[in-house]
């Protein structure tokens, strides 16, 4: 696939406006540009799933009137609209105006939104214009973007693999470049595990900073604690812009403004969890790729990258199931899947809907069907449960120990490359190289790094200690300037 017809430049160094505002480009083209970019492509991967051009094209107009006009000095802009006419699109989970909210539920087909969950309307205010809605999957609950409303969405660099999930079509219309950043969101890794198979940069930001309002479905009791929502892109230097933006009075939390001597970093290292049993050992290209990162800051910062072996992480989607599943400091209990699946109608049961699968009549997907069977079938014992809990809780307080202020760690973004469809549902488990980091509430960044020998995207993600997320963000861009960040689908 062909890059936009913009080139860098002509994305306005996103985050910060400056193609508009110095006059080098009008919105309106950039903005007609994506749209036919999307046109193009998106027969092909389904990521955008309903659209709002003709909108678009007539915020772009009034950007390009309000530059015109002269409204104000570039200092006066940059700082009131920091994304001026930068277009963007949004995960289908989030509530943006005029458009539709299912997360791929049959029975929210209907459903239009009045209104914009606070992300967006955030990154609007900041100028920024939306292009339109990418597919997830059902209920978000899946690595896979695929429903019965929308369809499945397929990986720009091979249409025969996956996306990743539940932020898929995010991660896909980034790298196919029909759109230049997006709101995604991330419980178990929904916006790493797209970003890593899709070659570009996603962010889970520390618990609580950014808001997680306006999205379907949201998380209550102790999930309230698990769920992210986060910046995706292509280039790096678009996060640190997009997370001030999204997190807004909540960013004073982090420290986005200290300046980074990546040089003065503790670094450390782990290859892989340790060897459980319920996910793939970590491809060969892929531990290649992240022998080649500590080889290189080894070498070029003058560090030592400590490899360390955490034992706890061997039970990684234990732990991120049984705290999933515990009762928040309210008491209150978490939401069950074949409740959200009922969607406040009608029960919903999961065995008589996977004879409706096989009979082709079912109205979810198979994915969300065994999710909803293994909730109801696989409860831990109170023993179990709390055993699994403290274990979640003492390997949080072991890693913000490790890492403190002022250290970072490199682990697998997911143990294999991009997979085929419906591998997923061979190995379900495997989500859990990103899941366990959003129960420890630690920030996160994906980093891509380069393709691999079949031309699948290699990746990395890089965690810090809470609230350091300027750490992960200023390793992300020295690593895209190393080893190149995004690479074209089809360039090679």
């Amino acid at each position: 696939m062909a890059r936009a017809a913009s080139d860098r430049r002509h994305e306005c160094n996103v985050g910060q406006g400056y193609g508009f505002q110095h006059r080098l480009v009008k919105c309106v083209d950039v903005i007609q540009a994506y749209i036919q970019r999307i046109k193009e492509v998106n027969p092909f991967i389904n990521a955008v799933v309903k659209d709002r051009f003709e909108e678009a094209l007539q915020e772009a107009q009034q950007v390009d009137r309000l530059l015109s006009e002269g409204v104000g000095d570039e200092d006066f802009l940059q700082e009131k609209f920091p994304f001026l006419g930068v277009p963007f699109t949004v995960k289908e989970a989030f509530a943006l105006h005029g458009m539709p909210n299912t997360s791929g539920l049959v029975s929210r087909r209907n459903l239009i939104c009045t209104s914009d969950a606070i992300v967006v309307s955030r990154l609007k205010q900041a100028g920024a214009i939306p292009l339109g809605v990418t597919n997830c999957s059902e209920l978000c609950m899946w690595y896979e973007s695929s429903n019965k409303v929308y369809g499945r969405t397929n990986n720009p660099y091979d249409l025969q693999r996956i996306v990743g999930g539940s932020s898929g079509g995010e991660g896909c219309v980034l790298a196919a470049a029909c759109s230049v950043i997006g709101v995604g969101s991330d419980i178990g890794g929904s916006i790493r595990m797209p970003a890593f198979f899709n070659g570009v940069f996603g962010h889970k930001p520390t618990t609580g900073v950014v808001p997680n309002d306006g999205q379907f479905p949201n998380a209550r009791g102790v999930r309230i604690d698990f769920l992210c929502t986060g910046p995706m892109c292509r280039y790096a230097e678009d996060l640190e812009p997009m997370l001030r933006v999204m997190a807004g009075p909540g960013v004073e939390k982090l420290k986005l403004d200290e300046k980074v001597a990546l040089e003065k970093i503790k670094f450390y290292c782990m290859e892989h969890d340790g060897g459980s049993v319920f996910v793939s050992p970590v491809d060969k290209e892929i531990l290649q790729a992240q022998r080649k990162v500590v080889e290189y800051l080894e070498a070029q910062l003058g560090v030592q990258v400590q490899h360390v072996s955490i034992r706890r992480m061997k039970y990684s989607f234990q732990i991120w199931s049984a705290m999933m599943s515990s009762k928040g400091s309210d008491g209150q209990e978490a939401q069950l899947f074949i409740d959200l699946l009922g969607d406040h109608g009608k029960p919903v049961w999961p065995s008589w809907e996977l004879l409706k699968w096989f009979l082709g009549m079912s109205s979810h997907t198979l994915p969300a069907i065994a999710l909803g069977l293994t909730e109801k079938l696989m409860k831990l014992s109170p023993a179990a449960m709390a055993k699994l809990v403290n274990m979640g809780q003492s390997l949080r307080t072991e890693m913000e120990d490790l890492l403190g202020a002022n250290g970072l760690l490199l682990y697998p973004s997911h143990p294999i490359v991009a997979p085929k469809h419906h591998f997923p549902l061979g190995m379900p488990f495997n989500f859990a190289y990103t899941a366990i980091f959003n129960v420890l509430g630690l920030p996160v960044t994906q980093c891509p790094l380069g393709l691999s020998t079949e031309g699948l995207p290699l990746g990395i993600q890089v965690v810090a200690g809470p609230f350091n997320d300027h750490l992960t963000l200023a390793l992300a861009q020295y690593l895209e300037k190393a080893f190149g960040g995004w690479v074209c689908p089809g360039k090679t």
